[in-house]
C-alpha cells in the first residue's frame, strides 16, 4: 500500500511525521509516493500556529478528495485536529479519522477505525518506543519533551500538545545511539521548552536538567554535533549556559525567542521575562562564547504596541545583532488569550506592516555587515549537500550555525570540513575548503 504525507508547520511536526511514517511503513506494510493520486492513505499532518489554519486544512481536504482514488483514505492529523476534533469530519466528510498531535503513537490504531476521533491532549506517549528504521542522513531530529505548560497569550500549542512531559533519558540515549549506528552526526534535540527539561516525568524518574542531559548525550559515540530548539529565554540559567559554552559537541549556535524588546509587551504577552533579563542572558552568552550565533523570532505589530515599544525591540536587535530571524506581523489565532480580546488594543495593519518591513530592513543590513567581516575567517563545516554538474558545489553549517556554500567543489556529506570564507554575497557566505 502506498503512503501519502504533507507536513505543515514546525520541526516538531516534521518529527511526528516521521514517527508516523516509521509506524506505518514497520508495521502496516506501508511503503511512501509522492505521488497522492496512486497514494491508499493520505495524511495531512496540520499546524495551528500558521494564519488561517481551519480554511487552509479544507481547502487541502478538498484538493486531495477530488483526486484520491475511490479506495483511498484521508487522515488528519497534528495540531489543528487537536483543537477541531470531530468538527473536522463533521464538516469534512471525505475524512476517514482525525488524530492529534498528542497521540501520533496511535497511528496504525486509527488508520482501522472508520470516522474515528482520538484528540486528548492528556494523552501520554512520553514512554512510547518509536522504531528509527529510516535513513536520516547526516542530521537528525530527536525529541526530549513533549507538550507546553506556559501560556503564552497569543500560542495555542498548550492547548494543542497538552501539559509539558519530558522523555525519560534513557529512551532518549536509546535513540541517540541508535541514530549514530545508521551514520547521524547531528541531532537536533526538539521540545516546546527544551531547557525546561525534566521539569515533569511521567514514570519515576532521577532527577536530571537540561545541562545534564546534554552532557549525557555528548558521551554517545558517533554524534558530533549537538543543538537544539527552542529554548526559553526564562529558563537560561547559568548552568544552563555554562554547560552550552563548555560542552564541545554542543553547537555554538542558538535560537532564542525574542518576540518583542519592550517589556511593557512582554508582560502582555506572558512570556515570564523582561528585556533587561533577556539582554542580561545575551551578554552572559557571549561573555562565555563570543562568536556564538543567535536566531530569534519577534512579532510586530501585538495590541497595544506603541512607537517606545517597537523602538525597544529595534534597541534589542541592533544591541544583539541576531544572526537569523523570523518576524512576523501579529494576527490573532482561535482559541488563545489575545484572540479574546477582539480590536482592543489592536495596531492598524498598515503600522504593523512598516514597522515589519524596517525590523526586516535592518536586520538585512546586520547580516551584510556580519558576512563582509567574516571574510577570511575560517570555519569546520559539517557537509550537508551536494550539487554535481556545471555549477557544482559543496553546502553546510558551521559549528555557529552559518550556512556556506563551497563552490566547484564536491565534499564528502558528513564530513567536517575545515573552510575558509572567501567572499560575501548579501548576507550570505562562500568559502573554499582549507588545509
Amino acid at each position: 500500500m502506498k503512503l501519502y504525507i504533507e507536513t505543515l508547520g514546525c520541526a516538531m511536526n516534521m518529527r511526528d511525521s516521521e514517527h508516523m511514517i516509521t509506524e506505518l511503513t514497520t508495521k502496516e506494510d506501508y511503503t511512501l509516493t509522492e505521488d497522492a493520486k496512486e497514494a491508499d492513505l493520505i495524511l495531512i499532518n496540520t499546524c495551528s500556529v500558521r494564519e488561517k489554519p481551519e480554511r487552509k486544512l479544507f481547502s487541502e481536504i478538498g484538493q486531495f478528495a477530488r483526486i484520491k482514488k475511490p479506495s483511498a483514505k484521508i487522515g488528519i492529523c497534528g495540531c489543528t485536529a487537536s483543537h477541531m476534533g470531530e468538527e473536522i469530519i463533521k464538516k469534512a466528510p471525505s475524512v476517514n479519522f482525525v488524530l492529534g498531535a498528542r497521540n501520533i503513537s496511535k497511528i496504525s490504531e486509527i488508520i482501522h477505525k472508520d470516522k474515528a476521533v482520538e484528540v486528548a491532549i492528556d494523552f501520554d506517549d512520553s514512554t512510547y518506543v518509536f522504531d528509527t528504521v529510516r535513513n536520516t542522513g547526516v542530521r537528525a531530529l530527536l525529541n526530549i519533551s513533549i507538550g507546553c505548560d506556559k501560556k503564552c497569550a497569543y500560542c495555542i500549542v498548550p492547548h494543542t500538545r497538552g501539559k509539558e512531559i519530558s522523555i525519560p533519558l534513557d529512551l532518549i540515549i536509546s535513540e541517540a545511539k541508535k541514530l549514530a549506528e545508521s551514520g547521524v552526526k547531528e541531532l537536533m534535540l526538539l521540545g516546546q521548552n527544551v531547557n525546561n527539561y525534566g521539569v515533569r516525568f511521567s514514570t519515576p524518574h532521577q532527577s536530571i536538567n537540561f545541562a545534564g542531559l546534554l552532557n549525557k548525550l555528548a558521551l554517545v559515540d558517533g554524534i558530533e554535533r549537538i543543538r537544539f530548539t527552542s529554548p526559553h529565554p526564562l529558563h537560561m540559567d547559568d548552568e544552563f549556559l555554562e554547560e552550552f559554552a563548555s560542552n564541545p559537541k554542543v553547537c555554538k549556535s542558538i535560537h532564542i525567542p525574542l518576540q518583542s524588546g519592550s517589556s511593557k509587551i512582554l508582560k502582555s504577552m506572558r512570556r515570564g521575562y523582561s528585556k533587561e533579563w533577556y539582554l542580561n542572558r545575551i551578554a552572559k552568552l557571549k561573555s562565555l562564547v563570543p562568536d556564538v550565533g543567535i536566531g530569534t523570532d519577534i512579532i510586530v505589530g501585538f495590541p497595544g504596541e506603541d512607537e517606545e515599544d517597537f523602538a525597544h525591540t529595534m534597541d534589542v536587535l541592533e544591541q544583539v545583532g541576531f544572526d537569523t530571524m523570523y518576524s512576523f506581523v501579529y494576527s490573532p489565532r482561535p482559541h488563545t488569550e489575545s484572540f479574546a480580546w477582539g480590536e482592543e488594543g489592536m495596531v492598524p495593519k498598515e503600522v504593523a506592516s512598516n514597522r515589519l518591513s524596517i525590523l526586516q530592513n535592518k536586520h538585512r543590513e546586520i547580516l551584510k555587515h556580519k558576512a563582509k567581516k567574516e571574510i577570511g575567517n575560517t570555519h569546520y563545516v559539517l557537509i550537508e549537500n551536494i550539487k554535481s554538474g556545471e555549477e557544482s558545489f559543496s553546502e553546510g553549517r558551521s559549528d555557529n550555525g552559518k550556512l556556506i556554500k563551497i563552490p566547484q567543489e564536491i565534499l564528502k556529506i558528513g564530513d567536517i570540513i575545515k573552510v575558509q570564507i572567501a567572499q560575501s554575497d548579501g548576507g550570505s557566505l562562500i568559502g573554499q575548503s582549507a588545509l
